[in-house]
């Protein structure tokens, strides 16, 4: 196995500078707390009503509390680590996707209010009782681990690849709700597969402070006997992405770094989410690699975009994570919109095929609502 290396590329420094990004995180920050706490304020004033509650009992408090301490606990996270910021973290994570929930159920319970002759109480219990359910649901369903099986033909796919297996692992997000006990847990799941090659699409981490070689230590029990690769994805790039990449590289993973490397005749590139944002500076790249077209090439890349790049330099299979397929309804119908038919699963794109999977961890609320958290185990074949 030999490499070629593109080298890295970065985008425009006023866009990643340090002062531009805390603009851009300040921003998105102050928009979401706003819209968090006009989502309280109309499910506190609901439960009060249809409960004939007190105005500011302990529990509209608490409310308000838990949806400041995610913000709050975010934005720390940034700068410090520690069991109790995690524990905060989590608590608030949950309330939040318990508190997405709860307002979809305000508007149901209006709804009811004035279309049928239920009381009050009995409209509250119901549609309150729906929104805590579906949260304990999607709780449940975003910590069991599946493994999703499908075949991927290829043309150009070298002989000594027919038949052959590759795991894909994207979007694990380590940090907060996540620690190394899910590592060990994904590492676990993979073993017994039979993978020949074990893929990382980036997020390996969730970004925040933390002990990053003890996330992926678990990783070294598997990394000796099959060769694993990675690239960064977008929350590995929110600060210096090197210190995530020496993390990652202390376990044996291969960090693919902008480049090629050659395996039994298949061509494996590698590019990190920072470079994926610009057109021009990724067909660079792609470029640079010398992509052999009479081979089949397969493409590690965090977020399924500029899709006809990839396909142009003669790419046969780009392998993607990002969309988490939106994680929890509604924000699923709002992924298919953004990412249409590459919000999840297997498509084509001209001459390419592009697999997008949901990822195997959460970002924010721990939950998923028609998504699974999933590990991709994919059996390489040529094109009859």
């Amino acid at each position: 196995m030999h490499s070629s290396a593109g080298g890295r590329r970065s985008m425009p420094p006023d866009s990643s500078s340090p002062s531009a990004l805390r603009r851009r995180i300040l921003w998105f920050l102050t928009v979401v707390l706003a819209i968090l706490l006009g989502g309280n304020a109309l499910v506190c004033a609901t439960g009060n009503f249809f409960w004939k509650l007190p105005f500011m009992p302990a529990w509209v408090a608490a409310s308000f509390v838990l949806t400041l301490t995610f913000v709050g606990a975010s934005i720390m996270g940034r700068f410090h680590a520690g069991p109790g910021l995690n524990l905060a973290y989590r608590v608030a994570a949950i309330w939040l996707g318990l508190l997405n929930y709860l307002l979809f159920a305000s508007l149901a319970a209006w709804l009811l209010y004035y279309v049928t002759p239920l009381a009050p109480p009995l409209i509250g219990i119901i549609c309150f009782g729906a929104a805590v359910s579906i949260t304990l649901y999607g709780l449940v369903n975003a910590a069991v681990l599946r493994v999703t099986r499908l075949t991927v033909r290829l043309a150009h796919l070298p002989a000594a690849w027919n038949g052959r297996t590759v795991a894909l692992v994207t979007d694990m997000h380590l940090g907060n709700i996540r620690g190394a006990a899910f590592t060990r847990r994904v590492v676990e799941t993979i073993r017994p597969l039979g993978a020949e090659a074990i893929f990382i699409s980036g997020d390996m981490f969730d970004g925040p402070e933390a002990d990053f070689p003890a996330l992926v230590e678990p990783w070294k029990t598997i990394t000796g006997a099959t060769k694993t690769f990675f690239v960064t994805g977008n929350h590995e790039e929110f600060t210096d992405r090197t210190r995530f990449i020496k993390a990652v590289e202390t376990t044996g993973i291969r960090v693919l770094n902008n480049e090629k490397v050659e395996w039994d005749g298949l061509q494996i590139v590698g590019i990190h989410d920072e470079e994926l944002h610009d057109p021009e500076i990724f067909r660079a790249l792609l470029s640079e690699v010398k992509l052999d077209r009479g081979r089949a090439g397969i493409l590690l890349a965090h977020q399924p975009k500029y899709l006809r790049v990839p396909a142009e330099a003669g790419i046969g299979l780009m392998l993607c994570g990002h969309t988490h397929g939106g994680q929890y309804w509604p924000w699923t119908i709002v992924a298919r919109r953004v990412h249409k038919r590459f919000n999840h699963g297997l498509q084509p794109f001209e001459v390419m095929q592009v697999f997008t999977s949901y990822g195997a961890g959460t970002w924010g609320a721990p939950l998923r609502v028609g998504t699974k958290p999933e590990i991709t185990l994919i059996r390489l074949e040529p094109v009859a």
